[in-house]
């Protein structure tokens, strides 16, 4: 059955399986690390909550022969969203089966009784959402929507007016998520035309527009540039400067902006090291995991962990990975902490302004100019849960890579 209703979900399997986040972690383990638990959201047709649900949004080619098992093994792994991806995971001549086994696949997560993420099918091109649109029997219910790549002012308005038919096909919201990575995109002398254009073509379609995603491998390639992985993407200064023009044009907090999720990290296995690792030895130390840390360090997880926060303290959430090691790491740094939390209550308390010291006495909470903060940091909240009274990234991050 397919829902007429658009601001209702579709009826799926989700209702007896709700999709949260850590519902891998043991109950006891939950308690004990988390002051407020992870809401369900499966269900949920709000655009803000589900953007900032996405958390890391696994890649996996459409291809792949045990594509349904591996997707369902992934979200019993803690997964909340995937993409099947038909454009760069997919060689040419393998793309129309790809196609084909797209769409049977989300057919049979939908007819399994197990769990699954929110799924997304990543295009070559904006005729193929209405192929596999047409191809879908019970995974009409079960597809969350696209990923657009190549998103730009020349192909965006396509893109979006197929993606709106194939909602009214489909008789619900189906959601796009555009890729930014274009060579008009990064090139200085027409970067900020084309954001123009492109914030306007989105702003027609906000309501569908779920989260607009960071292609920085196809902005290092304009430049013929590999991020090394001992650097983050923001020490790539022509790609660091096109996601802060992204976030300027697209990432505004009055109404106008969008979520922004983070390019991918490439890298999961260990090598030779040029420089030192960027994790500090003291906070494992605190909590007996300093062989963890080394863990970490092997597999590259401390460029991750430190693009991460570079992500956020730029405005962006959620981050695009194509390993499941990667998973675990993003979701842990999503986690909302107890400090966090104390501050964001304590602004949203009141309407009047002015100041006052938080309540672990080493800041100052301004209640108007954090007001927008506080209320992004009450939606991952509730999505990621928070974080106990002295539990840190370190309990967090080890729980969750070995549970």
């Amino acid at each position: 059955m397919i829902t007429s209703d658009p601001d209702v979900a579709p009826v799926s399997l989700r209702k007896r399986f709700p999709l949260r986040h850590f519902r891998q972690v043991p109950g006891p383990e939950l308690r004990r690390l988390f002051h407020r638990l992870p809401e369900p959201f499966g269900g949920s047709r709000d655009r803000d909550l589900l953007a900032m649900a996405l958390g890391a949004t696994l890649y996996v080619p459409a291809t792949r022969a045990d594509l349904t098992s591996t997707i369902l093994r992934r979200a019993e792994r803690g997964v909340c969203s995937m993409v099947i991806d038909l454009e760069d995971a997919v060689a040419d001549h393998a793309v129309e089966h790809g196609k084909w086994q797209a769409a049977r696949t989300v057919d049979e997560l939908a007819e399994s009784g197990e769990a699954y993420p929110l799924l997304f099918v990543r295009v070559r091109d904006a005729r193929s959402i209405a192929e596999i649109v047409d191809r879908l029997g019970p995974g009409a219910s079960a597809l969350t929507g696209f990923v657009l790549p190549k998103f730009d002012s020349s192909c965006g308005a396509e893109y979006l007016h197929v993606l709106m038919t194939a909602a009214e096909r489909l008789g619900r919201t189906v959601f796009g998520m555009p890729v930014l990575e274009s060579p008009t995109l990064v090139h200085r002398e027409t970067r900020d035309r084309e954001l123009g254009r492109i914030g306007a073509l989105l702003a027609e379609h906000r309501e569908r527009i779920l989260a607009v995603r960071i292609g920085g491998t196809d902005m290092c390639s304009t430049f013929g540039i590999r991020r090394d992985r001992d650097l983050t993407i923001y020490d790539v200064r022509v790609v660091a400067d096109v996601i802060a023009d992204i976030v300027n044009y697209l990432g505004r907090a009055d109404g106008t902006g969008f979520t922004i999720t983070g390019p991918v990290w490439e890298y999961f296995a260990d090598h030779a090291r040029m420089f030192r690792p960027l994790l500090r030895t003291s906070p494992f130390a605190e909590v007996d995991a300093v062989p963890f840390r080394q863990s970490l360090v092997s597999r590259d997880m401390d460029g991750l962990l430190r693009e991460i926060s570079l992500d956020r303290a730029n405005g962006i959430q959620g981050k695009t990975v194509i390993h499941p090691s990667h998973v675990a790491v993003v979701h842990a740094l999503s986690i909302v902490t107890h400090e966090e939390y104390a501050d964001a209550l304590d602004i949203l308390s009141t309407g009047d302004g002015g100041v006052a010291a938080s309540e672990y006495r080493n800041k100052m909470n301004e209640m108007r100019p954090h007001r927008t903060w506080a209320s992004q940091i009450m939606l991952r909240a509730k999505v990621f849960g928070v974080a106990n009274k002295g539990v840190s990234f370190v309990d967090l991050l080890k729980a969750l890579v070995e549970s």
